[in-house]
């Protein structure tokens, strides 16, 4: 057994897999937003046997560093030893995780008034450097989007890429000089969802010598393509045998919320329709029925927008509108998607709706054993925001393996 500390571990979809892997063991886990906390100690403690999750598990501000390394006693986060009492005298061989993405995503610069150039989030990365450089582990993993390639922050003169880069080889970790040769396809690995991710592996120079550099390159080109599948997972795959959640003629509502489609039979934790209004019940079910009729007349960006504008009066540089195709991956599963499923439209005419925060889980590949006891907002958002576990595992698989053979 190796054992990992996951940093912005969110939900916990990177140690999901991990743990699935059955080849390591979790010291310990930061978070510092509440909720997925909760969803996550929750899991760990429930279905996975680890009783001293609430202490494993930390919710706390990873930017103050030194606190969280000898403990604090904190009147928003509580009180916590900190992480070196919770590895005490075990050797750390990972450390894994992702700072939060959103300052690197093209998408968010493009939302962005000033480019997400003076986000706080672009430099996250120093504090995992700083845990790393604490504990100096074997390995590391650093997972985030492949816009953090382009991203210029500050005055916009210098690639954020090349300073993790210079850092990480500063404290004494071999990574991938051509970081665009570590940017993943997930589909390729059996993800129902078309996911792009970079995922750097540093190995530490220490351990390894003067052999660093090309294990490194033997992680990308032979020990984690290993893992490759020969066809893709679809979205049929997927979801296609959840209970259908239909229409109803009057509104109805379950425990305190709206209901406009019926609920499913047997239940089933997260499945449960957003309530939509007459007209867009409608629309969705012209877009669904559009794609499997096989007339594809909304599928272009032009005629989506002029539907947009002749439904709502309002114009918009972007089509709003996108209904999952059964025999494909899904299109990317994003934490944006908490604010409307629109561009998640279920692809049965049947159903007339947006999917639920269980396929979300499911095109993510969380297992249904996780369940999300949260809002319904919340759940989307760190669902969007997770590594899929079953990536996780076959990553998991391929860093021990390389380990083990070097």
């Amino acid at each position: 057994m190796l054992n990992t500390i996951d940093l912005f571990v969110g939900c916990g979809g990177l140690t999901e897999g991990f743990e699935q892997s059955g080849k390591y063991k979790m010291l310990g886990a930061v978070e510092w937003e509440p909720s997925p906390v909760q969803e996550l100690r929750n899991h760990m403690r429930t279905k996975r046997g680890i009783l001293d999750a609430e202490q494993r598990i930390l919710q706390f501000d990873i930017q103050r560093t030194d606190e969280l390394f000898s403990g604090w006693n904190d009147e928003k986060f509580g009180i916590s030893h900190g992480l070196d009492e919770l590895i005490g005298n075990q050797k750390l061989d990972i450390i894994i995780g992702g700072p939060p993405c959103q300052a690197y995503s093209v998408a968010g610069r493009i939302r962005d008034e000033h480019g997400m150039r003076e986000d706080y989030r672009n430099y996250l990365f120093e504090s995992y450097l700083k845990v790393v450089q604490h504990y100096k582990p074997k390995a590391f993993v650093f997972e985030n989007v492949p816009g953090i390639l382009s991203a210029k922050p500050g005055d916009g003169s210098v690639r954020i890429i090349g300073l993790i880069q210079k850092a990480f080889a500063d404290a004494g970790y071999a990574v991938l000089c051509d970081l665009s040769k570590a940017v993943i396809d997930m589909t390729d690995y059996g993800v129902p969802q078309n996911r792009k991710r970079i995922i750097i592996l540093g190995l530490s120079k220490e351990t390894y010598g003067d052999r660093a550099d090309d294990i490194v390159k033997s992680f990308y080109f032979s020990y984690l393509p290993e893992y490759k599948v020969e066809i893709k997972t679809t979205v049929r795959n997927a979801i296609g045998d959840l209970p259908k959640l239909l229409p109803l003629d009057k509104i109805s509502s379950f425990e305190g919320r709206k209901l406009s489609h019926s609920l499913p039979v047997p239940m089933l934790n997260g499945h449960i329709s957003r309530f939509h209004n007459k007209r867009d019940i409608e629309l969705f079910r012209l877009l669904e029925e559009d794609i499997a009729s096989g007339r594809k007349e909304y599928t272009g960006t032009e005629t989506l927008k002029e539907l947009y504008t002749r439904l709502t009066g309002k114009t918009s540089n972007v089509h709003k509108y996108y209904v999952l195709r059964w025999d494909e991956p899904s299109n990317l599963i994003p934490a944006h998607l908490f604010k409307d499923g629109l561009r998640h439209i279920h692809p049965d005419p049947n159903q007339a709706r947006t999917i639920t925060v269980r396929e979300a889980a499911r095109l993510q590949t969380f297992p249904d054993d996780y369940e999300f006891n949260c809002s319904q907002t919340d759940a989307f958002k760190m669902i969007g925001n997770a590594v899929p576990p079953l990536f996780a595992k076959k990553l998991a698989n391929a860093i021990y393996h390389l380990i083990q053979e070097n």
